[in-house]
């Protein structure tokens, strides 16, 4: 169960990766500016980028890779003791 969580939290890791890679890619036209397929994707994919343009705070693209990370952990964390639960009421 330790393995399951920790390889959610790599895939937030990864995620919020890959869309730092995406926006400084993209540099000179920002992401907002980017489709609103694919804003409002980072948003889902991406919760304290969500809540910091809800709050009106800036964040650092290490901050989001962190946050991202706990946040994933998190989900996996919960899905995992659930889906343990639900496999031995069985």
């Amino acid at each position: 169960m330790k393995f399951r969580i920790a390889m959610w939290a790599v895939v937030g890791f990864l995620v919020a990766g890959g869309w730092a890679l995406y926006s400084s890619s993209t540099f000179p036209s920002p992401i907002t500016r980017a489709e609103p397929v694919v804003w409002n994707l980072a948003l889902l994919t991406q919760p304290i980028v969500l809540a910091s343009f809800h709050f009106h705070f800036g964040i650092g693209v290490y901050w989001v890779l962190l946050a991202n990370t706990a946040t994933y952990g998190l989900v996996g964390l919960i899905s995992e003791t659930v889906w343990q639960k639900l496999r031995h009421a069985q």
